[in-house]
């Protein structure tokens, strides 16, 4: 048996895109081949060989079973997973059989007819029964499944103990101390940020909007406003944008940094805090902070509350496109299986979509511990539209921090901006 996992070449993957169409077949194919070269996409982790490690396992498997397949992986950045996926929608040739997606991207990557429907072959699975609801829900539009769950993720606060100590610091009770710490901390340690934080953060900066009270946007079925304007959600913008400065995180430094950069900082001991998930963890344990550090959930406006979290994960799906679905299906089961997604705990920190099997690691596991609490806490989620996917693409919400932490705008008018252009979205996404 021949193991082949493979990185594809930068280069080629930049020729791929480039080439691609920008009008979508949207073609399902009618073939179905038991034999050949499967091409999976999987996300770029901040430390990816222990997730390597795992896929291999599970690849090695596979290949041996299916006699004459072999699979081919590319690990792709997740920052710029919108367009890589799109053009592969639009160019089945190119594309890949099998994916690795954010689950915020389910809605519009089924309107865009680029995943393939797999609901009889999820209920045909054994496993599936033990499905967390909310992980199954974020497979699922219109009432049909478009891949299955891989895990779920919610963010909390990572805080150095030996800086906590030195200083004589007690862990933030409330957003407010939240702040105030990280801004004692850099004036004590300038060498250090005293939080690391994002302007292309997303998902670290909504706890503060949902904090306050706001909300990213209002509506159901599919007709959503953009409330990312609204008076509380302005609170939460201001809160989350003071800490870009000099006193905490230099905007010059900071405003470009992604959910990565903020934890790949922390891991690298230049910074006494970041806001990071448990599928942080193994970048973290693996860096200079090791053993000098601890996890809290990031608390919200009143002492003991614990903020909102975005209530991530990522799914895997097959493509519409494939020439090998029923290869395809039976890997992706594989990749998503209990076995599989507790070895990627024990990897990568990654929370198990299977109800009994997070309970199993949660009770071997102390980090697990703020994380199952904010899970328990209150979690919520972005709008189920298909215009989210644009938004995102679009950088409208690292647009807005970026536009206030420069000085461009107010927090006012970079909200208003940004409620426009959400709107836009959600008016082309019907």
């Amino acid at each position: 048996m021949k193991l082949s996992v493979r990185m594809v070449a930068v280069a080629a993957v930049l020729a791929t895109a480039a080439c691609a169409p920008q009008t979508s077949g949207n073609s399902s194919s009618d073939k179905d081949e038991k034999t050949g070269t499967l091409r999976v996409w999987l996300f770029q982790e901040v430390n990816n060989q222990p997730k390597e490690k795992v896929v291999d396992s599970v690849l090695a498997d596979f290949e041996k079973e299916h006699e004459g397949t072999e699979v081919t992986v590319e690990y792709i950045p997740v920052e710029t997973r919108a367009q890589r996926i799109k053009a592969a929608f639009n160019d089945p040739k190119s594309a890949p059989d099998l994916i690795e997606y954010g689950n915020t991207d389910t809605a519009g990557y089924v309107k865009d007819g680029g995943l393939a429907d797999v609901t009889e072959d999820f209920g045909a699975w054994d496993e599936a029964k033990d499905t967390d609801p909310t992980a199954r829900q974020s497979v699922t539009v219109g009432g049909k499944i478009y891949g299955v769950p891989y895990f779920v993720g919610v963010r909390a606060l990572y805080y150095r103990t030996d800086v906590f100590e030195e200083l004589g610091l007690d862990v933030p009770k409330t957003q407010a101390e939240l702040i105030a710490t990280a801004k004692e901390i850099r004036a004590a340690r300038p060498e250090l940020y005293g939080l690391a934080v994002g302007g292309a953060y997303t998902y670290g900066a909504m706890p503060f909007i949902w904090a306050h009270g706001g909300e990213l946007a209002t509506g159901k079925g599919g007709s959503y406003a953009a409330a990312i304007d609204s008076a509380a959600a302005r609170k939460g913008i201001e809160a989350y944008t003071s800490l870009f400065g000099d006193d905490n995180c230099p905007a010059a430094k900071c405003a470009a940094m992604t959910g990565n950069d903020t934890i790949t900082a922390f891991a690298a001991g230049k910074a006494a805090m970041a806001i990071g998930g448990d599928f942080s963890h193994a970048a973290v344990e693996a860096g200079k902070v090791k053993g000098t550090y601890a996890v809290a959930p990031l608390p919200g406006l009143k002492a003991g509350s614990i903020a909102p979290a975005f209530a991530g994960g990522n799914n895997l799906g097959v493509l519409k496109s494939t020439t090998h679905r029923t290869l395809a299906v039976d890997l992706m089961k594989r990749l998503a299986s209990k076995e599989a997604q507790g070895k990627l705990f024990e990897a990568m920190g990654f929370l198990p979509t299977f109800s009994d099997v997070r309970q199993q690691v949660a009770a071997k596991e102390a980090f697990v511990k703020p994380f199952v609490a904010t899970l328990a806490a209150d979690t919520k989620f972005v709008p189920a539209s298909p215009a989210w996917a644009q938004i995102d693409a679009g950088q409208v919400l690292p647009t807005m921090f970026q536009e206030v932490v420069s000085g461009k705008k107010d927090v006012d008018s970079a909200a208003a901006d940004a409620a426009k252009k959400m709107n836009e979205a959600f008016g082309s996404a019907g």
